[in-house]
This record gives C-alpha cells, sequence and structure tokens, in this order.
C-alpha cells in the first residue's frame, strides 16, 4: 500500500551518520524533511546533498530537521562528505541513515517488496525510485510527497516554498495559489463566509466567486 498525505509516517529506529535514532522520537514536536538518494559516489546525488548542507539554515528556521537516506551504509556515508564538500563547497552536518538492508527503503514505499534484503551489489538503477521527498508534520503525518526520476537532481527551494505553505496554510483557513512565495496574496478556502473573511483579514478580493484573495495573515 502506497503512502499517502495525511498518512501517519512509518516510524522506525536507524543507524545514522549522528548515531541511532528513532524516527518519531528524533522528530520530536517539530517538523521534518527525509530524502532520500540512490547511491552514494554518484554525480546528482553529490550535488542535491551538497545543497541540502547550504539550505539547513533555512529549514531549521522554519522549525524543520532533515534527514538522508539511502541503502549505503553508514561508513560509506562518512567517506562521501570529502567529495561533497569539494565539489559543493557544503558540508553535510545532518545525519544520514544508512539502509543497508532496505528496510526503510521498503517501508516508505521506494523499493519493492522483491528488492531482497542487502544493499550489497545493487548499482544506482537499482534504486532508481530512491530519489524521495517526504516533508512530515508535528502530528507525525506526511504533509508532501515527490519522487524525482534519478537524471532529475531536485529543487530544494521548492520544498521550502512548499513548506512555507504547509505551515501557514495549518495555521489559517487559507490556501496558496500557483508559484506562490512568501508574503504574497493567498486564497481564502471556502469554508470562511465572505462575513467571517472580512472579520479575519479586514479585506478580500473577489477574482470570481469561488476565488478570493486577500493579504498573507501573519
Amino acid at each position: 500500500m502506497s503512502l499517502r498525505i495525511n498518512d501517519i509516517a512509518p516510524d522506525f529506529t536507524a543507524e545514522t551518520t549522528h548515531g541511532p535514532v528513532s524516527f518519531h522520537d528524533w522528530i520530536g514536536d517539530g517538523w521534518a524533511v527525509l530524502f532520500s538518494h540512490p547511491k552514494n559516489f554518484t554525480p546528482v546525488c553529490t550535488t542535491e546533498l551538497g545543497a541540502m548542507g547550504g539550505l539547513q539554515p533555512e529549514f531549521e528556521k522554519r522549525g524543520v530537521k532533515i534527514i538522508g537516506i539511502s541503502v549505503d551504509p553508514v561508513e560509506s556515508h562518512e567517506k562521501w562528505k570529502n567529495d561533497i564538500r569539494t565539489a559543493t563547497g557544503f558540508n553535510v552536518d545532518y545525519p544520514l541513515i544508512g539502509d543497508k538492508d532496505l528496510k526503510v527503503a521498503k517501508l516508505y514505499d521506494m523499493l519493492p517488496a522483491g528488492a531482497g534484503e542487502s544493499s550489497e551489489g545493487r548499482t544506482p538503477a537499482d534504486n532508481a525510485t530512491v530519489r524521495s521527498v517526504f516533508v512530515i508534520g508535528p502530528d507525525k503525518k506526511i504533509k508532501l510527497v515527490l519522487t524525482y526520476p534519478m537524471t532529475t537532481g531536485r529543487n530544494f527551494e521548492e520544498i521550502l516554498r512548499a513548506i512555507d505553505s504547509i505551515q501557514l496554510t495549518s495555521k489559517h483557513q487559507v490556501a496558496t495559489p500557483a508559484n506562490w512565495k512568501q508574503g504574497e496574496d493567498v486564497i481564502i478556502t471556502a469554508a470562511v463566509s465572505n462575513e467571517d473573511a472580512i472579520a479575519r483579514f479586514g479585506y478580500y478580493d473577489t477574482v470570481l466567486p469561488y476565488l478570493r484573495k486577500t493579504k498573507q495573515p501573519g
């Protein structure tokens, strides 16, 4: 069964570059991004993990922890960090899960059940579906799922943009339009009456009977 938005993110224990982790305990009362990559010492993945290292302060500003995972062992992660720093200029200071028995990858539906029980001998192509992103809220529910093809490096600025929207809309009865960015106008949801919209937001613009825009609430 595939994981869907609003499903509880499966809990697990795993070895990481920061020591053993119990996932739900590690998340605590905050937000988390679990992102995977097909294999260490591969070109696209190297740029991705460096990009996340560079953006780590932006995630922290939003109260979001980040954790990476691949089916490589922890020892391989540690060796790879120098290459990532050389290629991108950024350190990997966030934890990386060593999922060498494929348990977490299967738990999160990133690999089929018949993928085996060991990372040994696996090529990047064997792990092609393991380029996924899960955004998880304080309630431990999945808020966003993205899976990219092997040849397409992810835009982690988009992950931040999505988190800004998810966090905003979890507090207020608003939604965000296409290409929305922090500080731009938002959409008032249908659950809010016109009278209530005035009381809450003070102003709104009726673009269409079902499309009302207002300033982003503070």
